[in-house]
């Protein structure tokens, strides 16, 4: 159950950090007493103290009086009505939330602060310098670099977007605060914004109503990299280069990415029947029109900037033949048009031309985030497009008409006229496309002969906006299911094609001497550009393996070849890799499938349309054998060859890397033995070598393994999995890339990423690395631009150690032995509670509030995997989620204690010891266990049993809460500690200053489980019980 301050707790400042919390402490109280009442704000307060001293007395050893009030405390909630429960519980979540905001705050406030920052680019560069690392390796390994960062949608993030934008802002409103230069009527100000953000917040609901779809879940990720990474890249690069200028003497190249990002969120179908091809296809248009709107509006800032007459020649020819191009009428545009939109400035100053390039809050402080979709069919945003002109005569419209049978394309006219019959927003809109730029704009724009010159930069400016324009536009077009024709010249489809003239630019402005703005906005958007590409982040597609063997049986008994899934492996891959070298399709064109069947293919057939351009790697989810992959080729190049012959050209881009996931401890076990098979199939290694470089990725899954057999032994089976893999690749002479599919939550593979990457086997982190971050997860660590910096940096550095100073593997033989040991004892201690003990799946419902949590509606995904109720079909995230609200997180421990007791009474506690200091996987792996021991609680855990379970169970509880203790003391005892997060006191202190809010929360959420389970009707109960939800999530800073 890892903090969000876990990578980087070490750097909170606490001398303003409790002044803050106080801050918005009693803002919230003012606002309370408005709200709700003095009479009521009292009784909040008494609770509090209550809890404050239940904790005090525990603190300091006086149990029996901690028990005493803690009881006390329990009373006064039991006979709190419904709606003062409802209330406490909104208004103690909000104080908790408060404090995560002032927490995330004083990181980046510290961290602003220091000359030189633990884990940055400069320190780690200068420390590998100093290391003996030659300044040339160093360069060379950081311009290799290849980490990719995959959003997921994994339904873990509880805060509706609408109150983390408004989290965002009281954040801004913080460190505005900070500045020593405010005036007493600024500061006046200031706390009146403050009291307006957290009275807007108290009167907005705090619960979801509806489930998001998966392009809601989209549009989320969308927002991320809209309002913090598209900040961010471009100050994280600065710091890269200039660490490196200052240790090797040279700077990043201005196209080198170390660090790119993909997503999950729209082509994860694992388990999701809400996601499907359209949908899939949809969300990449839609992040293509992102990434396509954000340059639009970099490329006006540059417009202004770059007001210049001096350049190269090249420069030079190129905007007289742009001038040129539109004087003789191509693309239908007159001179003079062409002539002024590309010279003048922008029709409004750029919203941050008066800032500096590097300034990270320019934009404004409510991010924006107005994307077309499959909805907005209506007026406002896209009128009916069938009846407009787009602007740009070389793209004709069509639309398929839906009145008539004969459904037939017409053709848009090339100027429309205004009818009675239209919308007035149409009439209005086509005004302004008419006449707006021929009058009104014609008394902005100045005309050619009143010019004394071309200013080339904003020539060359303005056709790349101009493209850019159009090629918006015709992805709206495409969004809204109208067909056009267009020409390839008129649009942007690639990378290379936009940097082209930004690069040509740059160049010309080094050549002439001004080099100090080439290397501002200019060089920002360049790195931009070769970070996000054309599409922000490329678009996974992830299915389970056995969707495509149903597919599989359903073609081969259409064609009368029998059953697939029946077939051995052996003849799998006969089968397989005949077809796979054949040139013809295999699918008939007229082959009828059920619906699921039907689906498979038509993702195929999105994916073959997309191509490598738009979508990443197609990732094979429960993976156990080599025909898995091959099936999943098949079914790719089959697609491919069909689309090849309808559009009548070659599919855009490359195939898909292809990706096993190895879920499970048996299929992680047997990864390496998988890897090997296929890459000793000819077929498949020339097809890895040509396709992909040479380069195979497989992914490891942390959740899966972790609910299959304890988080001990999955960590071992990783660990062996990795190295197995690596090696398979290595025999065959294949560069491997390792996945990381890690949740937030230590039970799910969570913790401080530079940890996680320092305690990989050696070899498995050689330059390369992909990694999931995961819903609540993706707020925290890239919610705001600074600390999305930090975190880029905390990749980076991680990486690059991995890589040039791998970390040591296991000193001897019987380290191993032992580790096998210790993790055979674990997994049998978990299973034999987990799976085998017939009273626990009844202990879990009733002791957690794992049903009640399905109302919450903060994904689009079902908590299932198919309709059971046992523990094996329910998913990794609701599993863990549950027992963090409890706060006995019983997934990341469980099995912990018994393994470690059972090494130590054999003798083995020094031979521990010694792995602890000297292995850097053993130590992480303790430390992880331990951080989240510290945040168990056994007594409030134990009051969630005495209240919620029946008494046949509670011996269960017992024994369970015996375990905590049990791995507690080993886990001390091996890591020499006196008291748990002994190494990372700041964390422990945040800890502690949310318990007098964090344990009524829990006390409060028993007291309405108890009565909601006797009304389950009882909407207003549930809505209490979800807000006590969110709080306990706010209180332990993360959830699944």
């Amino acid at each position: 159950m890892t903090d969000t301050t876990d990578d980087i707790a070490e750097e909170i400042s606490f001398q303003s950090f409790d002044d803050d919390c106080r801050l918005l402490g009693n803002l919230l109280n003012d606002i309370l007493h408005r709200e709700v009442g003095t009479s009521f704000v009292d009784k909040l307060e008494r609770i509090r103290v209550l809890a404050q001293s239940a904790c005090n007395m525990r603190q300091a050893g006086i149990v029996n009086m901690g028990e005493i009030l803690e009881k006390q405390l329990a009373s006064e909630l039991s006979k709190m009505t419904l709606q003062e429960a409802f209330t406490l519980a909104r208004a103690f979540s909000h104080y908790l939330t408060m404090m995560g905001i002032a927490e995330t705050h004083h990181r980046v406030r510290k961290g602003g602060n220091m000359a030189q920052i633990s884990k940055s680019c400069d320190d780690v560069f200068n420390q590998l310098v100093q290391g003996g690392v030659a300044p040339d390796d160093l360069y060379n390994t950081v311009c290799k670099q290849e980490v990719e960062i995959v959003l997921t949608a994994h339904p873990t993030q509880i805060n509706r977007r609408t109150l983390q934008y408004k989290h965002i802002r009281i954040a801004h409103l913080l460190d505005y605060n900070d500045r020593p230069d405010l005036s007493p009527e600024d500061r006046e100000m200031l706390i009146e914004d403050l009291v307006r953000e957290i009275t807007s917040i108290w009167q907005t609901d705090e619960l979801r109503r509806q489930k998001p779809t998966p392009v809601d879940e989209a549009r989320a990720g969308l927002n991320i990299v809209e309002q913090s990474l598209w900040k961010a890249v471009p100050h994280y690069l600065r710091r890269v280069s200039n660490a490196l200028k200052k240790h090797t003497g040279k700077p990043l190249p201005l196209t080198c990415t170390p660090i790119k990002f993909g997503t999950w969120m729209g082509g994860d179908r694992d388990g999701n029947p809400n996601v499907t091809a359209k949908v899939t296809k949809d969300v990449s248009l839609l992040s293509r029109w992102m990434a396509i709107d954000l340059y639009i509006r970099e490329v006006d800032s540059l417009r202004f900037e770059l007001s210049m007459n001096r350049c190269s020649d090249t420069l030079s020819r190129l905007a007289h033949e742009i001038l040129e191009g539109a004087k003789d009428g191509n693309r239908g545009e007159s001179w003079n048009q062409s002539m002024n939109r590309s010279q003048s400035l922008p029709t409004q100053l750029p919203a941050r031309a008066h800032l500096p390039s590097f300034a990270a809050n320019g934009e404004s402080q409510h991010p924006r985030l107005d994307i077309p979709g499959p909805d907005h069919k209506d007026v406002g945003i896209f009128p009916n497009l069938a009846t407009i002109r787009t602007g740009n005569p070389s793209i004709q419209v069509s639309q398929k008409s839906s009145e008539s049978s004969n459904a037939s394309s017409a053709s848009i006219p090339s100027s429309p006229s205004f009818t009675s019959s239209q919308p007035l927003s149409q009439r209005k809109l086509l005004a302004e496309s008419q006449t707006g730029k021929s009058g009104f704009q014609k008394l902005l724009e100045p005309q050619l002969p009143q010019l004394p010159g071309i200013a080339p930069y904003r020539v060359v400016l303005g056709n790349v906006k101009d493209k850019l324009e159009r090629s918006r536009r015709r992805l709206e077009l495409l969004l809204e299911d109208v067909a056009c024709d267009y020409d390839p010249l008129d649009y942007y489809e690639t990378t290379d094609q936009l940097l082209e003239p930004l690069l040509l630019c740059y160049e010309s402005l080094q050549s002439y001497g001004s080099g100090v703005l080439a290397d501002g906005r200019l060089a920002d958007l360049i790195r931009r550009v070769a970070t996000f590409g054309m599409v922000l982040m490329k678009l996974d597609l992830r299915q389970e393996s056995g969707r495509h063997a149903d597919t599989l049986d359903a073609i081969t008994t259409y064609l009368d070849m029998g059953t697939y899934s029946e077939w051995d492996e052996e003849k799998k891959l006969d089968f397989l890799t005949r077809e796979l070298k054949g040139k013809r399709p295999l699918v008939p064109v007229s082959i009828e499938v059920p619906a699921d069947v039907k689906e498979v293919l038509e993702t195929f057939q999105i994916a073959a349309e997309l191509g490598s351009d738009s979508l990443g790697a197609y990732v094979i989810s429960m993976a156990s054998s080599a025909s898995d992959v091959l099936a999943v080729e098949l079914l790719q190049k089959d697609a491919r060859l069909a689309a090849t012959g309808e559009l009548g050209r070659p599919c855009p881009g490359g195939t898909l890397r292809v990706v096993p996931l190895f879920e499970t401890v048996k299929d992680l076990r047997g990864a390496g033995a998988v890897i090997r098979k296929l890459l000793s199939i000819d077929w498949y290694h020339e097809h890895v070598i040509k396709n992909h470089n040479g380069h195979q990725e497989v992914m490891v899954g942390y959740s899966d393994s972790g609910k299959d057999a304890g988080r001990f032994t999955a960590a071992w089976e990783l660990y062996k999995a990795q190295e197995d893999v690596v090696a398979a690749c290595n025999d065959y002479g294949i560069k491997v890339t390792l996945f990381h599919g890690r949740g937030g939550s230590i039970g799910r593979g969570g913790g401080p990423t530079y940890l996680a990457i320092q305690s990989q086997p050696p070899g498995s982190v050689m330059g390369t690395l992909r990694s999931t971050e995961q819903g609540e997860m993706v707020e925290a660590k890239f919610g705001l631009p600074q600390i999305a910096v930090r975190q880029l940096e905390i990749y980076t550095t991680a990486v690059l150690l991995a890589t040039l100073r791998p970390p040591l593997p296991p000193r001897d033989k019987n380290w191993r032995n032992l580790m096998e040991e210790i993790s055979e004892i674990s997994c049998q201690c978990y299973r034999n509670v987990v799976y085998e003990n017939p009273e626990f799946l009844s202990y879990f419902h009733e002791a957690t509030p794992e049903a009640e949590l399905g109302f919450l509606n903060i994904g689009s995904r079902p908590a299932r995997r198919k309709n059971t109720r046992g523990i094996g079909n329910l998913r990794a995230i609701p599993w863990v989620f549950a027992w963090t609200q409890t706060r006995f997180v019983l997934p990341a421990w469980l099995g912990v204690g018994a393994g470690l007791k059972g090494a130590c009474e054999k003798g083995h506690s020094e031979e521990l010891k010694a792995m602890y200091k000297e292995w850097p996987f053993f130590q992480s792996t303790i430390d992880l266990i331990e951080m989240v021991l510290g945040k168990a609680d056994i007594t409030i855990a134990k009051y969630y049993d005495e209240a919620l379970v029946s008494k046949e169970r509670q011996e269960l509880g017992h024994e369970l809460r015996n375990e905590l203790l049990t791995a507690e003391k080993f886990v001390l005892v091996i890591s020499g500690h006196e008291k748990l997060q002994q190494n990372n006191r700041s964390l422990r202190r945040l800890v502690e200053n949310r318990l007098p809010f964090l344990n009524p929360m829990n006390l409060l959420q028993v007291e309405i489980l108890k009565r909601l389970r006797r009304d389950d009707d009882n909407l207003k109960l549930r809505d209490a019980l979800l807000i006590t939800v969110n709080g306990i999530a706010a209180g332990m800073r993360n959830t699944g």
